[in-house]
């Protein structure tokens, strides 16, 4: 079984699912995220642990990526899934597909100088493929697909955010 079939079955089988039985899909992911040597941080999610980190000029130990570089890989791999899902779903070749995230930002914001936001002020993504489709199907993947990605949705919308504290208070 080719890729594309592998991931179209796999695709028509979750749609089958989801239809069925909505509240398969209902999930609350959890990752959990430690501070362990200054500012490096041991994630874990599931199976798969990383490390996060800033630069030593931050005061970081360089130990991983920082925390924005793995949500611009969060966003850019999240289109490229669901640009190869989509394509497969519909039917429309692609044979390479790349993204690019660029984000603009102000660190003046990270340090609490002259009132700037701290996160980004503009993202853009960059799509790079190769396909044989006819440019109108390939734009109808990227559409379907920008409309369907879970980070896209992320960056795109509001979110509901709540801080939930636990206090564990040492005795002296």
């Amino acid at each position: 079984m080719t890729d594309t079939a592998r991931i179209r079955a796999a695709f028509e089988r979750n749609v089958n699912a989801l239809s069925l039985r909505p509240a398969v899909g209902q999930k609350t992911y959890i990752t959990k995220v430690r501070v362990c040597n200054g500012l490096t941080c041991e994630i874990e999610d599931g199976p798969w642990t990383l490390t996060a980190d800033l630069t030593a000029t931050c005061g970081g130990n360089e130990a991983g990526p920082t925390p924005g570089t793995l949500g611009r890989a969060a966003l850019g791999s999240c289109l490229a899934i669901s640009y190869m899902m989509w394509a497969a779903r519909l039917g429309i070749p692609l044979a390479q597909v790349a993204v690019e995230v660029q984000a603009d930002a102000d660190a003046r914001g990270l340090y609490g100088v002259d009132n700037v936001p701290a996160g980004y002020t503009e993202v853009r993504y960059v799509v790079s493929l190769t396909s044989p489709a006819p440019k109108d199907d390939i734009l109808r993947v990227l559409d379907t697909a920008e409309a369907h990605s879970p980070y896209m949705d992320v960056f795109r919308r509001e979110q509901a955010l709540q801080r939930i504290v636990h206090f564990d208070v040492e005795e002296e």
